[in-house]
């Protein structure tokens, strides 16, 4: 459609929007009861903006289209809350439009977005410092907002179905998504629609976004992982332990984080977290023959770290299990020997220290007594 087409459907629609105002004024004026109707109703925007094939070429070149589907909007969030056009173009306050020279698609994206903080402000404001605004202040326009994310005309609820957060997340970070699918999270999630994994958002952020950019956010990626294996309930439904987290910050490597995390939170741990072991977004099941740590695959994760660790280095680990007859005897033998011997040890000699200050001082009252006698 060419400029010329384009503008002489807005003038008949001006002229339509025009006749339909002076009507509703004047049954308004007739009217006590009913306040008059704030600003341009939708009906007024899809008398042109309903027409197919509606376009306009920029000055980029680039072709914006600018055909609503009523039943598309209607269905919508703001649609279906009844929220008007103009609510979010603010800018729009009859015809002729505001000319947009210079633009391009991105653009506009840009400056139209900024409306969504008239409503949604908290949500505005989170995104601030997260990783996509970011981004964008550094000059990467093609960084997310959030109409790309949450669509414009078509927004819907974003996580209905809940395999709906990692495909928003797709458009942009595609490779990812792949290798997320592929995992024990992925496949459960959006293979099997399963609700208790996490999404991307569980361990991102929602607004506020963080990623392995952020100094801190692998140091503290151990927290993101509690967050599910320290929950009893949700672990004993898939018949997981909860031991796993904390034979973790009870062996080295954990200890040794804590320590990090306490004492210097923006300093970069150089001992491994879960996801340096386990993998980041292509965790995988413990019986799955690509798991990192599995069996035949542990010595080569080991190695990462330890260049010079041998066939028998990855025996050392107790693989997450708390020492038991059953798991590691050896090891849970030595640890009761030393829970009995330590206490009688040091018992013991207490005791003989009291008993023999007890001697003492009845032996030196003694010899007083004597003495005196």
């Amino acid at each position: 459609m060419s400029r010329s087409h384009f503008f002489r459907i807005l003038l008949v629609s001006a002229f339509a929007l025009i006749l339909t105002s002076g009507i509703q004024e004047t049954a308004q004026a007739d009217s006590s009861t009913e306040p008059p109707e704030q600003g341009i109703s939708n009906e007024s925007c899809y008398a042109c903006h309903a027409s197919p094939g509606l376009q306009v070429e920029l000055d980029s070149g680039e072709l914006l289209y600018l055909t609503i589907e009523r039943e598309i909007y209607d269905n919508s969030v703001h649609g279906d809350l009844g929220y008007a056009c103009v609510q979010c173009h603010t800018n729009i306050t009859g015809f002729p439009h505001p000319e947009r020279p210079g633009d391009t698609r991105r653009t506009l994206s840009l400056e139209l977005y900024t409306s969504c903080s008239e409503c949604h402000s908290d949500k505005y404001e989170s995104t601030i410092d997260s990783v996509h605004d970011q981004a964008l202040a550094a000059g990467n326009l093609e960084a997310a907002v959030c109409t790309d994310c949450h669509g414009a005309h078509d927004i819907s609820p974003p996580n209905e179905p809940r395999s709906k957060i990692p495909q928003t997340c797709e458009r942009c970070h595609s490779q990812i998504y792949d290798i997320y699918e592929g995992s024990v999270h992925g496949e459960a999630l959006i293979g099997e629609g399963n609700p208790d994994v996490p999404s991307c958002i569980d361990c991102h952020g929602v607004h506020n976004l963080e990623g392995p950019s952020n100094g801190e956010f692998h140091l503290f990626s151990p927290s993101i992982c509690a967050k599910c294996h320290e929950d009893p309930e949700l672990m004993s439904t898939y018949d997981l332990s909860t031991d796993v987290f904390e034979t973790y910050i009870s062996d080295f490597h954990g200890t040794t984080v804590l320590l990090f995390e306490e004492i210097t939170p923006d300093q970069e741990t150089n001992k491994p977290v879960c996801v340096d072991c386990h993998g980041v977004h292509d965790i995988r099941a413990t019986d799955d023959p690509e798991s990192r740590v599995i069996k035949e695959n542990l010595l080569t994760t080991c190695q990462r770290c330890h260049p010079d660790a041998t066939v028998n280095f990855p025996s050392s680990w107790l693989k997450h299990y708390k020492p038991s007859p059953e798991e590691a005897p050896l090891v849970f033998g030595v640890n009761v020997f030393y829970t009995v011997m330590i206490p009688t040890v040091i018992g013991g000699m207490l005791l003989y220290i009291g008993l023999d200050g007890t001697r003492k001082i009845i032996d030196k009252r003694k010899r007083r007594h004597t003495d005196n006698g």
